[in-house]
């Protein structure tokens, strides 16, 4: 075999690490999971077609972090590849699409070996790959590597694009074996009871549903009473959603006390594949891409089937762009196909093959079959990249077998001509092929704005350089992202390489994207969007955008730029993804409703007399270690930072009468009576730490309510979700109490400026002297119970409030500060020293160690299975799991939307969809119109009902108008009273103000009223302001009216 212009010593590759680099794959082994990632480690891909859809998938499989990934296509790059294939330009016109494209996607994984090879696809050379890829293959070449394959434990995948329609088939052997065919988190539960009986019914506490169906799992561990079962797996039997039944007989045992866990254990499943020969005739059930096209699936089995067969007449060509003669010619090839299947054989009913609908669609495969374009390539790159990655790990259900998606939705509504669609010459010739020349010049001229250069913004910026847009000469993108590049950001993040590793986002992703088409225009910001940016962001930007992308991770920036673009009518193109989850929203000015219009429920909260006396969870434990971290290591330090700097640090103090005594005994603290002047200051100051915390509140905790205290119902106080706790004892040959005192003696250095060490010779030798003054529990102590903790919320949403003995004891904390403050050093006397915050950061190590530790020995105390700091970064950084292949997918759908925003399509065009790599399941969905409100008012002098939706506003254009006109205006404009003006939080008018004040403000201008009410000077380029009204009818009826948009300068 000849070896090719990729060559191994050319792509300075490294060795997997036999560790896997949790710097890099962070995100992504949440989704699949240390197994998963190990396997994925050492297995060999072919990927046989380097067009678009065959790069996206090597740069998804390749950011994976595989062994190796082998290209193979020699076919010279066109004008036709240039709409998608993002590592091919004008520069590599006919040169090979794999040699070229190699070292490009060598550069996305250090790990990961890149080569090129041209060999004979014989069994010889597809023995060294484990899953092998094929892209736009002719089926006659597909069968006989897929005959291969599946005789010999290789797993096949086949995928083809054409024009907006798109094919994927799955075979990965007649013994394929799952480990995890959901990706969901195994279920795990608190026992509430189980039953002495055959078969034992088990419960669990009605907080949480146990999620389990009949035939899992389950193994039981913690039980007090009943512990024969400890350690055991039982497989259940459904009863309701917090009971279930184990298949053993509990009858001879000890009866159930209390405590215990269930935990799901889950079972791998073997499946069985059809090789690629038997479905062709006999598909079975193919999977569905969108509900709403039942019908679908099998009309494009039998329409891909007939294009093979078209191509395999015509020298492998597409028909022509635009070509009728030829699509009839293909509905004839179908025709043909239908009508020689045989007994058992699959064929469509005669109904469906002689309808209009399915010439159509025939029809639209046909004339832009030859166009391979860049949103169809990004989602099936995803789809194919994770069923690459199934192969590799045995994570997650593939797909079974056959998978076609079209969207046919954003097509022109009406056939385009052939000189149209003909190819020109230039890099957007496939996108021309299916969407015309005059769509092209529309596409380049756009001036969109995306919000974020993250993982979403780089695959956007990327999808639109080869789309062209903002290419001509009256485009611009606009995009911004104040975030600089993490090592974690690369497996995901393709734009990014590790040199770009502390560099801007934004600036590097531009950089990339105009590599890409150096014609694409684009200015790049650092700024969060929001209040504050709106001076840069300010109307004369947003009016110039035709439309707005998220590529935003959190809900608040969401919220805020949907604001904006309700506001100024702009279309919003909305995303997200959650490991192999993804979901899209379209949000068009007064066909949809806007994305704000329906949010999820707030997350739960954990009481805080769960945090401090009653966990039951990993989760508690870790929320008390990020604020035991908080408090330690950096509010304490700020406060003390703030004492010696801030001249109004009494005043501060006022501000915080509930916390400042608190406040004021950690800052003594910090500054006398545990001061660190050495390193062996900061490892005495973290054991006796761990004695207070581990030991000492324990057995407080335990003296207040001894373990068999009872209730005044007779129930034991320590059942349910309260665990009764065991007070640790430090031990410094245990790694857990050891890794305790490195982490919290260390950062207690950092804050004082200190040289620490992590030699455990060190701490060994040292622990020893530390002092450990003696506990003796004490009576009188309150410890809130959370059934005492949920009465006082309830007392206090009532209404309820406090007395005298408040202010009383208020009285007190005036003194006590008093006296505290005396005893500290003044800050002159310590003029220059300052304190070292520690602001915790999930990506350093040092940290997580801290919290990790910390985590666990509270779990320990409370018999809660531990966690490791892979999973306690998950929980107490707030991660959201992330992986390429997602968010290829829903930028690829996203853009599908952006070529029906562009034709101002109906709102029955648009989808919003989820999909779930992880099943798979794909779901779309009509976008909802927007909530309407009727407001009955004048209108030309007649009675009009207006049914206005949130996309509306009453705009005034009479200039900087005075409030008397204003509120004349309403009433002769719309026969509506103003009975209440306000703007932002400010009342500028009421009918029930104060005369004298009305009197005065009439006169006024509006800009003038809002500088005076509201103190802050309307800049002078403002060129509206916006106000909230509340109006009634001359009959004493209120009327419901959107908001007021005065424009400033007449028109």
């Amino acid at each position: 075999s000849r070896q090719m212009a990729a060559q191994d010593d050319a792509m300075d590759v490294e060795e997997q690490p036999t560790e896997i680099d949790e710097g890099l794959y962070s995100r992504q082994l949440y989704v699949m999971g240390r197994e998963g990632q190990a396997r994925m480690a050492v297995s060999d891909v072919l990927i046989v077609g380097m067009n678009g859809l065959g790069v996206e998938i090597a740069k998804n499989v390749i950011l994976a972090g595989v062994k190796s990934v082998t290209l193979h296509d020699p076919t010279p790059t066109s004008w036709l590849d240039l709409s998608a294939q993002f590592y091919l330009g004008e520069a590599e016109l006919g040169q090979p699409r794999a040699a070229v494209s190699a070292p490009k996607l060598a550069e996305l994984n250090q790990y990961v070996k890149v080569t090129c090879r041209d060999d004979e696809l014989n069994p010889e050379f597809l023995s060294n790959f484990q899953c092998v890829v094929m892209i736009n293959a002719p089926y006659e070449t597909q069968l006989a590597v897929n005959d291969y394959c599946h005789a010999n434990g290789k797993q096949f995948i086949s995928s083809e694009v054409a024009g907006v329609f798109g094919s994927v088939f799955c075979d990965f052997g007649p013994e394929f074996v799952v480990s995890d065919i959901n990706g969901e988190a195994a279920s795990s539960c608190i026992v509430a009871s189980i039953t002495q009986a055959s078969p034992a019914l088990v419960t669990v506490l009605d907080d949480q549903r146990h999620g389990l169906e009949t035939g899992a799992v389950v193994q039981l561990d913690g039980l007090d009473g009943m512990e024969e079962l400890n350690g055991r797996q039982f497989t259940i039997t459904f009863k309701d959603a917090y009971s279930f039944e184990i298949d053993c007989d509990t009858t001879a045992m000890s009866p159930y006390k209390t405590a215990g866990y269930v935990n799901e254990i889950k079972q791998p499943t073997t499946l069985a594949f059809k090789s690629l020969r038997e479905s062709l005739t006999a598909p079975g059930e193919i999977t569905l891409s969108d509900f709403g096209k039942w019908d679908r699936p099998g009309l494009l089995h039998m329409a891909f089937r007939a294009l093979d067969v078209w191509k395999s007449k015509h020298g492998g060509a597409y028909p022509t762009p635009g070509n009728l003669e030829h699509a009839g010619e293909l509905m004839g090839e179908l025709t043909t196909l239908n009508e020689a299947a045989g007994e058992g054989e699959f064929k469509l009913e005669a109904e469906q093959l002689g309808s209009e609908a399915t010439v159509k669609v025939v029809q639209q495969l046909s004339v832009g079959s030859a166009g391979v374009i860049n949103p169809m390539c990004a989602l099936l790159g995803g789809v194919v990249g994770q069923e690459v990655l199934k192969a590799c790990s045995g994570k997650f259900m593939p797909l079974t077998q056959f998978f076609y998606f079209d969207a046919t939705e954003a097509l022109p509504d009406q056939p385009l001509t052939i000189d149209q669609v003909t190819p020109t010459g230039c890099r957007y010739d496939s996108q021309i092929v299916v969407f015309g020349s005059e769509m092209q010049e529309k596409i380049m001229a756009l001036n969109y704005f995306l919000v974020g250069s993250g993982a979403i913004g780089c695959e956007m910026l990327k999808n639109w350089a080869l789309m062209g847009l903002a290419a001509g000469e009256s485009g611009h993108v606009h995009i911004t992202d104040m975030d600089s590049i993490e090592k974690s950001n690369l497996s995901r993040q393709f734009l990014f390489r590790p040199s770009d590793i502390g560099k801007m986002k934004a600036t590097a992703a531009t950089a990339k994207a105009q590599e890409m088409n150096p014609a694409m225009k684009i200015t790049v910001y650092e700024a969060r969007v929001g209040s504050d940016s709106e001076g840069l962001f300010n109307d004369d930007f947003f009016e110039a955008l035709d439309g707005v992308t998220n590529a935003l991770d959190n809900i608040e920036a969401r919220l805020y730029m949907d604001s904006r673009c309700l506001f100024y009518q702009k279309p919003l193109l909305e995303s997200g993804t959650l490991g192999t989850k993804g979901n899209t929203q379209m949000v068009v000015p007064h066909l949809t409703e806007n994305y704000g219009a329906t949010r999820d429920p707030p997350e739960k909260s954990i009481p805080v007399c769960t945090l401090k006396n009653f966990p039951n969870q990993i989760e508690h434990t870790l929320q008390w270690s990020r604020d035991m971290f908080e408090g330690m290591f950096k509010q304490t330090m700020e406060d003390t930072n703030t004492y010696l700097t801030s001249p109004d640090f009494a005043e501060t103090l006022r501000q915080q009468q509930s916390t400042k005594l608190d406040t004021l005994k950690n800052v003594k603290a910090a500054l006398v009576d545990d001061r660190a002047l050495s390193f062996d200051d900061c490892i005495a100051w973290t054991r006796l730490n761990f004695e207070v915390d581990y030991n000492n509140k324990i057995r407080q905790l335990l003296h207040n309510f001894p373990e068999d205290q009872v209730t005044s119902t007779g129930q034991p106080f320590w059942s349910g979700s309260k665990r009764a706790p065991v007070a640790l004892v430090f031990d410094a040959s245990d790694p857990l109490h050891l890794a305790y005192i490195k982490a919290g003696a260390n950062l207690r250095a950092s804050n004082y400026g200190i040289k620490g060490t992590w030699d455990d010779a060190y701490f060994l030798a040292f622990l020893p002297n530390v002092v450990v003054p003696g506990f003796t529990p004490k009576d009188g102590v309150k410890i809130k119970t959370p059934e005492e903790e949920k009465k006082e919320a309830d007392a206090k949403a009532a209404g309820g409030g406090g007395g005298g003995a408040a202010d009383e004891e208020l009285m007190d904390v005036d003194a006590q500060c008093d006296e505290i403050i005396a005893q500290l050093p003044t800050p002159a006397s310590l003029a220059g020293f300052q304190l070292n915050p520690v602001e915790f950061d999930k990506d350093i190590d040092e940290h997580m160690e801290f919290v990790t530790a910390a985590s666990n020995l509270r779990a320990r105390n409370y018999k809660i299975p531990e966690a490791d700091m892979h999973r306690s970064r998950l929980i107490a950084g707030k991660i959201i799991p992330a992986i390429a292949t997602t968010t290829a997918l829903v930028t690829g759908l996203v853009c599908l939307e952006l070529y029906k925003v562009i034709q101002s399509k109906p709102v029955e065009a648009y989808k919003n969809g989820f999909v779930n790599l992880a099943i798979p399941v794909f779901a779309f969905s009509e976008p909802q119109p927007p909530a309407t409100t009727l407001a009955k008012i004048q209108k030309d002098g007649a009675p009009f009902e207006w049914k206005w939706s949130a996309w509306d506003r009453l705009d005034i254009k009479l200039g900087d108008i005075t409030l008397k006109q204003l509120i004349a205006h309403m009433e002769d404009a719309y026969g509506l009273e103003l009975t209440m003006l306000s703007h932002g939080v400010s009342i500028l008018y009421s009918f029930f103000q104060n005369k004298k004040k009305t009197k005065a403000r009439m006169p006024m201008t509006m800009s003038q009223l809002v500088t005076e009410v509201t103190g802050k000077e309307v800049p002078p380029e403002q060129k509206y302001l916006i106000f909230e009204v509340m109006c009634s009818t001359d009959e004493d009826d209120e009327v419901d009216v959107p908001c007021v948009r005065l424009f400033l300068n007449a028109e």
